[in-house]
C-alpha cells in the first residue's frame, strides 16, 4: 500500500465468544461464536495486510488517521468491559479480529473471508439456515460505499452488520438490506438539520461542495431537494477531486481545486456546505489557505465534522466559522483512561495457532494518539458511542438468543439470522440513552450542530445546537463565536430580504436573486400568497404604498352637521314655510280674482306637491338606506313634474283663452267640458310615474358606494350609482314642460298685467333648464361628495322658483294691494286689453 492508506482496521472485528468451563479455561465449544466488525485507521503503511489478522509495521514513517485509531479503540474498549463483567454474557468471552479495508478497495476478500468457516471454503448451498460462518455480527465499515458492497453478501446470509457512521438513505431499503442495521440517523436527518440551521440563520445563498463518489452525489441531491421550496438557492456545487489514498495531487486535481477556490472569491455566497469525506479536504484546505479565502461559514457534513487531523490545520481558523453536524456526545466512563493504556502482551484466545490475531503492539502509533488524546477527550466521545453501542446491541441479542441468566448461559449453536432477528428486538439503556432500531434498522440518536474551537483549554468541537431525530426539530440553539467584526450573524443571500408591503421581481433564473419594488396605493402584499405580486384591495377597502392589508375607507355622506346641509336645509326651511304660508293666503282668498286668475283648483295641485317635495329634503343627509333611495327617487321626481306640468298647462290655457279661444270655439269648448287642464296633468304625471317605475327596474334602489375621486380614502355612499346615465332620462320630460311653459308665457307677453305670468314663469322654468343642464355638466366632470350637496341645492332651488318666482308676486298683490285684487279692476284691465288690440 502507498502512502495514507485507510487502515479500516474494520474490525472485522472476529468477535470470539468462547465458552470457559469450570476448571478448564482452554476448553473450546464446538461451534465459537465470532464477530467481524469494521473500523477505521488512517495510516501511511508499508507491510502486509492478511485476511485473518492485521499486521502494523512501525508508526514513524506514516502519520497516523487518530479518529479511526479512536474508534478501534473504542471497540476494544467495549468487548473488554463485557467480558469482563459476567452479567450479560456469563460464561461467555466475545472475541474480535481487525481487517484493514484500505478505505473501500479492499472490502469482497475480508467479507469472504467471515463468510467461510474454519477450512477456509465458502460452500455454495440452496439453504443457509443452518450453515454456521466464522462470524455471527459484522460491525461496520464506516462509508456508505463500502456498506453498500459488504451488505450485498452479508444480507444474502442474514450475517448481522452494525455500521456506526454510514448515512446513505439507500441503506434504510430492507428489501434489499434486510441484515444491515446503523447506531446513527439516517442522511435524512442531517440534511434535514443542516436546512433548518439555514433556515434559523436565514442565508439562503449558499455553495456546496460534495466530493466525486456516491457519498457526495446523494447527500449533495438530498440537501438540494430539501433546500427546494424554502427559498434557498444554491449559487452553484461543485465536486472536490477525491485522492487516491497515497494523497499524490496530481495537475489535473490541483487545477481543479484552484478552479473551485476561484469560483469561491468571486460569489457573493459566504456559506459553504461540504459533503466529503475526509480523504478529499486535506488538498483542498491546503488551497483555500494558500488563497486567502475568509469570511466564510463552513458547515461539515459528518464525514469531517469532528475529523482532529483537519482541525490540528491551525490556519483555518482564519478562513471563517466551522460548523458541522454529528451525533450527540455522550461520555463513556474509563474510556479516556483505557485509550493511552499500554496494551497487554499477549493474545486473546483463538481457535488455533494457525488463526493468529493482530499484532496491535506499536509503540509509535500509541504515541500519535497519545498527542491527541487531550483533543479527543475534550470533544467527548460522539461516533466512539455509536461503536460502543453496536457492540452492546450484540451482545444483548447473544443475551437474549442464549437465554442467559445471571450465572450462565445456554450452550448452543448460534446461526446468523437468529442473532438478526434478536438484534432487531434488542431495547436497553445504556449511559443513560434508550437503544432501539427503528422500522428502517436505524437508532434515533440525537445530532448535535458543533462549532470548532481553537482554545486548547476548551472543547475543541463545542456544541451550539441540539437535533432530535424524533421530532425532526432543531432546538436549543446557542451563541456563536462568528468570524466576523463585532461577532454577527454572517449574511449569505443573492438579495437582501424585502421591507414590507415590497414585492420580490425575479432577477435571473435563481428564486433567492430579486429586486424589491413597493406595491402602489391600493395594493397590499400577502406574503403567504404570492410574494411576486401585490394583490389589489377589496372595493370597500383602501391601503397607503408598501401595505401589508389594507383598512376600511371612511364612508362619506351627507351629515347634518356640515355646513353646505346646514344652508341646503335652512332654504329647504325657508321654502316649505313660505309655501305653507302661499297655500294658506291662497285658501284664505281662494274667491278673489287674482287667485283665480293664478289658476284656482290648479294652484292647490300645484302647492300640495311642493310641500311634499320639501319634505324630501331630509331624505338626502345621513346614512342612504333602501327607503330613502326610494323617496328620492320616486317622490321628488313625481312631485316636482305635477308642478311644472300645471305651469306648462297653465300657461298653455291662459294663451288659448285669449289668442286662439275666438279662432278655435270648438276646441276650446271640449277643453273645458272634459277638463283638459287635470287630463293633461294626470297624463303627464303618468308618464312621468312609468319613466321612474323603469328606472326601479333597471336600476336597484339601494345605495352603494364608490371611491372617491380626489380622495381614494374616502368611499361616496350614495344611492343610484349610476344617476349620471339616468339624469337625462329623469329630467328629460321636465324640460320638455320647462321649454313648453317657457314658450306658451313668452306668447303672453302682451296679455292684460293680471295675466301676464310670462316674466315669472320665463324667470322659473328658466332657472330650472339652467340649473339642470348645469348639474348634468358638473357631473360630468366631478364624481365626489360635492354632487350630493349638489343635486340637492339645485333641488331646493327649483322648488324655490317655482313656489317663490310664480306664487310670490300674486300674494304680494293680495297682501301689498287688495285694490287690485277686484273684479272691477280685473274688467278695467280685460277691456283696456282688448281696446288696444282693436
Amino acid at each position: 500500500m502507498g502512502p495514507w492508506a485507510r487502515v479500516f482496521c474494520s474490525l472485522f472485528l472476529l468477535l470470539q465468544v468462547l465458552a470457559e468451563p469450570a476448571g478448564n479455561s482452554d476448553f473450546y465449544l464446538a461451534g465459537d461464536y465470532l464477530l467481524g466488525g469494521l473500523f477505521t485507521l488512517h495510516a501511511n503503511v508499508k507491510g502486509t495486510v492478511h485476511l485473518n489478522y492485521l499486521q502494523v509495521p512501525k508508526c514513524k514513517e506514516y502519520e497516523m488517521k487518530v479518529l479511526g485509531y479512536n474508534l478501534m479503540q473504542a471497540m476494544r474498549f467495549a468487548v473488554e468491559e463485557i467480558n469482563n463483567h459476567s452479567s450479560l454474557l456469563p460464561g461467555v468471552l466475545l472475541g474480535y479480529e481487525m481487517v484493514d479495508v484500505c478505505y473501500v478497495s479492499n472490502n469482497v476478500q475480508p467479507v469472504l473471508y467471515f463468510l467461510a468457516q474454519d477450512d477456509y471454503f465458502l460452500p455454495i448451498q440452496e439453504d443457509y439456515s443452518q450453515y454456521v460462518p466464522r462470524v455471527v455480527a459484522v460491525i461496520g465499515p464506516d462509508n456508505s460505499e463500502a456498506v453498500v458492497t459488504v451488505a450485498n453478501f452479508l444480507s444474502l446470509f442474514l450475517l448481522p452488520q452494525i455500521t456506526y457512521s454510514a448515512i446513505s438513505d439507500q441503506l434504510r431499503d430492507k428489501q434489499r438490506f434486510p441484515a444491515l442495521l446503523r447506531t446513527m440517523p439516517s442522511a435524512d436527518h442531517h440534511v434535514e438539520a443542516i436546512a433548518q440551521l439555514m433556515l434559523y440563520f436565514r442565508w439562503n445563498w449558499i455553495v456546496v461542495l460534495v466530493s466525486s463518489d456516491d457519498y457526495g452525489r446523494d447527500n449533495g441531491q438530498r440537501l438540494s431537494e430539501r433546500l427546494t421550496g424554502h427559498d434557498i438557492c444554491i449559487a452553484f456545487q461543485e465536486s472536490l477531486p477525491v485522492p487516491q489514498p497515497n494523497q499524490v495531487v496530481t495537475p489535473e486535481e490541483h487545477s481543479r481545486l484552484a478552479a473551485i477556490v476561484d469560483k469561491l472569491q468571486q460569489s457573493s455566497a459566504r456559506v459553504v456546505v461540504v459533503f466529503s469525506p475526509d480523504l478529499a479536504l486535506h488538498n483542498f484546505f491546503l488551497e483555500v489557505m494558500r488563497r486567502n479565502y475568509t469570511g466564510a461559514v463552513w458547515i461539515a457534513s459528518e464525514s469531517w465534522a469532528i475529523d482532529p487531523v483537519l482541525h490540528n490545520l491551525m490556519e483555518l481558523r482564519h478562513t471563517g466559522t466551522f460548523l458541522g453536524v454529528t451525533t450527540q456526545s455522550v461520555p463513556i466512563p474509563s474510556f479516556s483512561e483505557f485509550r493511552v493504556r499500554r496494551w497487554r502482551a499477549g493474545r486473546p484466545p483463538s481457535r488455533s495457532s494457525q488463526a493468529s490475531t493482530c499484532n496491535q503492539e506499536c509503540d509509535e502509533c500509541f504515541n500519535t494518539t497519545e498527542t491527541y488524546n487531550t483533543v479527543l477527550t475534550l470533544s467527548g466521545e460522539r461516533v466512539v458511542y455509536s461503536v460502543y453501542t453496536a457492540v452492546y446491541a450484540v451482545a444483548h441479542a447473544l443475551h437474549s438468543l442464549l437465554g442467559c441468566s445471571e450465572t450462565s448461559c445456554n450452550k448452543e449453536v448460534v446461526y446468523p439470522w437468529q442473532l438478526l432477528k434478536e438484534l432487531w428486538k434488542v431495547n436497553f439503556t445504556l449511559l443513560g440513552h434508550q437503544i432501539k432500531f427503528n422500522q428502517e434498522g436505524d437508532m434515533a440518536m440525537p445530532l448535535e450542530v458543533i462549532q470548532w474551537q481553537w482554545d486548547m483549554n476548551q472543547n475543541p468541537f463545542q456544541s451550539v445546537a441540539s437535533y432530535y431525530p424524533t421530532q425532526r426539530q432543531l432546538t436549543n440553539i446557542g451563541s456563536i463565536a462568528w468570524h466576523t467584526p463585532n461577532n454577527t450573524v454572517p449574511l449569505s443571500m443573492c438579495s437582501r430580504s424585502c421591507q414590507p408591503g415590497q414585492r420580490k421581481r425575479s432577477m435571473g433564473i435563481h428564486p433567492c436573486c430579486f429586486e424589491c419594488i413597493d406595491c402602489l396605493p391600493g395594493t397590499f402584499l400577502n406574503q403567504s400568497a404570492d410574494e411576486y405580486d401585490c394583490q389589489p384591495c377589496p372595493s370597500t377597502k383602501w391601503s397607503h404604498r408598501n401595505a401589508t392589508s389594507c383598512f376600511k375607507r371612511r364612508l362619506a355622506f351627507l351629515e347634518w352637521h356640515e355646513v353646505p346641509t346646514i344652508f341646503v336645509a335652512l332654504l329647504a326651511a325657508l321654502g316649505f314655510l313660505s309655501t305653507l304660508a302661499i297655500l294658506l293666503i291662497f285658501w284664505r282668498h281662494f274667491q278673489t280674482p287674482m287667485v283665480r286668475s293664478a289658476g284656482g283648483p290648479m294652484c292647490f295641485l300645484m302647492l300640495t306637491p311642493l310641500l311634499v317635495a320639501y319634505t324630501v329634503v331630509p331624505v338626502y343627509v345621513g346614512l342612504p338606506t333602501v327607503s330613502t333611495c326610494l323617496w328620492r327617487l320616486t317622490v321628488f321626481p313625481v312631485c316636482f313634474t305635477i308642478c311644472i306640468s300645471c305651469i306648462a298647462v297653465r300657461s298653455f290655457q291662459i294663451v288659448y283663452i285669449f289668442k286662439m279661444a275666438s279662432r278655435l270655439p270648438r276646441a276650446y269648448s271640449y277643453w273645458v267640458r272634459y277638463h283638459g287642464p287635470y287630463v293633461s296633468v294626470v297624463v303627464t304625471t303618468a308618464l312621468k310615474v312609468a319613466i321612474v317605475v323603469g328606472n326601479l327596474l333597471t336600476t336597484s334602489p339601494s345605495p352603494t358606494a364608490r371611491a372617491d375621486p380626489d380622495d381614494p380614502q374616502i368611499m361616496i355612499f350614495s344611492c343610484n350609482p349610476n344617476f349620471r346615465s339616468l339624469l337625462l332620462v329623469n329630467t328629460g320630460l321636465d324640460l320638455a314642460l320647462s321649454v313648453v311653459g317657457f314658450s306658451f308665457a313668452y306668447m303672453g307677453k302682451e296679455l292684460p298685467t293680471n295675466y301676464n305670468e310670462a316674466k315669472f314663469i320665463t324667470l322659473s322654468m328658466t332657472f330650472y333648464f339652467t340649473s339642470s343642464v348645469s348639474l348634468c355638466t358638473f357631473m360630468s366632470v366631478y364624481s365626489g361628495v360635492l354632487v350630493t350637496i349638489m343635486d340637492l341645492l339645485v333641488t331646493v332651488l327649483n322648488l324655490l322658483a317655482i313656489s317663490l318666482g310664480y306664487f310670490g308676486p300674486k300674494c304680494y298683490m293680495i297682501l301689498f294691494y287688495p285694490e287690485r285684487n277686484t273684479q272691477a279692476y280685473f274688467n278695467s284691465m280685460i277691456q283696456g286689453y282688448t281696446m288696444g288690440k282693436d
